[in-house]
């Protein structure tokens, strides 16, 4: 007897249908194909000590099991469990009428029991896009489609679970798992748990770095942090986590689609609400960071995890050359292309880059006579940071150690709560202004959009041209610096309007907007040592 179960594969950050034929006739033994990998061909002694613990028998005939399309490689142990159901339908050792109906995925214990598989909301999804009534996934897997609300999700256990579904001899829908109300009570209270942030308020002093953090979160800028050890680099860009504005729908959906993906959520209730905040050691490989694997199983790396959200590089000069310079074309592109010799995938990588270096092997060159390094040393420590490199990146700054009177005063600054008031209204008005574009931040606008929303005055246009004139920027460095100033002038606009208690409007971009975005980027217009 010839039985379809239907189940699925991840590529990219889409699912693609997957069927599981099992076929029982006459003859010996068990064949496995249709190009599955080691995981999924160990699936068959699980799969049958599985069914032997539930009391099933395994038919002393020939079972072919096709994994189709044929051509496609299969990874991965989700197969168990539509391999267990065509089996027991093939044998006909139970009838199983609804057995069509669901994308089913599941890795099965050796007890019967159903254990977690990666790429749960992408199944889900593929099930209401092809029309099925649902999908059947591990209890914990299911709970990253709790609000795929218009299609019927289960959530079983065990192998027991997902055959009272599919017999459909009384109503499974207390197995929904939106009928979970445990469940729910357990989404609301993690995503209502806050995560534990470094307060802007405890970083004394700096306070022009902090100008620059705020514009760079508001408009999702690239930002470099310089300085020298203990001046508050890495405790600047952990305390930047604590302003990034949620995430819409949209931006949530396609994030947590990417964490599905891997199967590394720690909070797997819905969509991601939070925007992530990478933090890789320097130590990275080059696959770790742009992503990679082989033949069809290529995973995205961090600079996809970072997708919406931040991408934090510390001791960035640390990092090997090749690695630094692989940044290059997902900054630029928003996205990262994995080649392999049989496949190649897209990644969305629309991140924010926060980087912090010393500028010199002891780390304080600058900061009078404390630096012991030679001329050549310094500019060899900061050669990893090529021009290609640094034209991309939108604010320079210069962090220095904090005064000591300062520091004994502990004097607070302001609050991350503040901050986070004048950024969320920053993002609100660039929400607005990029409806139907397909972007949400000034950072991320292409020349079309920037011609058509960064209009400029006569005023504007005539100091540009003395500013690239006097300072040799790049088109790149120009396109950057209006980008930067749209932002400076959507951030003074929501600063008027949080003080007033109003909603924020955009204002225009004027000189002096342009003026500030220029000083940011004074690693473009002089050498490193001159500092």
């Amino acid at each position: 007897m010839l039985v379809d179960i239907k189940g699925a594969k991840c590529v990219g950050i889409d699912a693609v249908p997957v069927t599981v034929e099992v076929n029982i006739d006459r003859g010996i033994g068990v064949h496995l194909v249709g190009l599955a990998d080691a995981a999924v061909k160990e699936s068959m002694l699980r799969t049958v000590t599985a069914l032997q613990s539930r009391g099933f028998h395994i038919p002393g005939k020939k079972i072919v099991i096709n994994l189709a399309p044929a051509d496609m490689h299969k990874n991965g142990s989700g197969y168990d469990l539509p391999i267990a159901l065509g089996i027991i339908a093939a044998s006909e050792q139970r009838v199983l009428p609804g057995l069509g109906k669901y994308i089913i995925m599941g890795e099965l214990g050796l007890d019967a029991s159903v254990r977690d598989v990666p790429g749960a909301l992408l199944f889900a999804e593929l099930a209401e896009k092809l029309g099925y009534e649902g999908c059947i996934l591990p209890k914990r897997s299911a709970l990253e489609a709790l609000e795929f609300s218009d299609s019927k999700v289960f959530g079983v256990d065990s192998l027991d679970e997902v055959l009272f579904i599919l017999e459909e001899r009384e109503d499974p829908s207390e197995l929904l798992i939106h009928n979970r109300v445990n469940l729910w009570d357990e989404a609301r209270e993690a995503q209502a748990q806050e995560r534990s942030y470094m307060d802007f308020a405890d970083i004394i002093g700096q306070e022009g770095a902090k100008r620059g953090a705020e514009i760079a979160v508001a408009g999702a800028h690239n930002l470099l942090l310089i300085g020298a050890p203990g001046s508050g680099k890495s405790s600047m860009a952990k305390a930047m986590a604590g302003i990034l504005p949620p995430m819409t729908r949209e931006e949530s959906l396609v994030t947590s689609k990417l964490y599905s993906v891997i199967g590394k959520r720690e909070n797997p209730y819905g969509l991601m609400r939070q925007r992530p905040f990478r933090a890789p050691h320097y130590s990275a490989s080059l696959a770790a960071l742009v992503g990679g694997g082989g033949g069809d199983s290529l995973i995205p790396g961090e600079v996809s995890l970072a997708h919406n959200g931040v991408l934090f590089l510390d001791e960035l000069a640390q990092m090997p050359k090749n690695v630094i310079e692989a940044l290059r074309g997902p900054i630029e592109d928003r996205c990262v292309e994995i080649s392999r010799l049989r496949s190649k995938l897209v990644y969305p990588a629309s991140f924010m880059l926060v980087a912090a270096t010393n500028p010199c092997p002891c780390g304080y060159y600058g900061e009078g006579d404390r630096c012991t390094c030679t001329i050549g040393q310094v500019r060899g420590y900061l050669s990893k940071l090529s021009g290609p490199i640094m034209d991309r990146i939108d604010i320079h700054l210069w962090v220095h150690p904090v005064d000591t009177g300062r520091l004994v005063a502990r004097t607070k600054g302001e609050s991350s709560s503040a901050i986070a008031a004048r950024v969320a209204a920053a993002r609100e008005i660039q929400k607005a202004r990029f409806a139907g574009e397909g972007i949400f931040t000034n950072a991320e606008m292409s020349s079309r959009q920037l011609e058509k929303f960064c209009p400029l005055t006569s005023e504007c246009n005539e100091l540009l041209q003395k500013l690239i004139d006097r300072l040799g920027l790049s088109a790149r460095a120009f396109s950057r610096i209006i980008k930067l100033a749209r932002t400076i002038a959507d951030l003074e606009a929501a600063s008027e309007a949080v003080a007033n208690g109003r909603p924020a409007a955009p204002g225009s971009i004027l000189p002096r907007h342009i003026s500030e975005a220029a000083t940011y980027r004074f690693l473009d217009k002089r050498n490193i040592l001159d500092f």
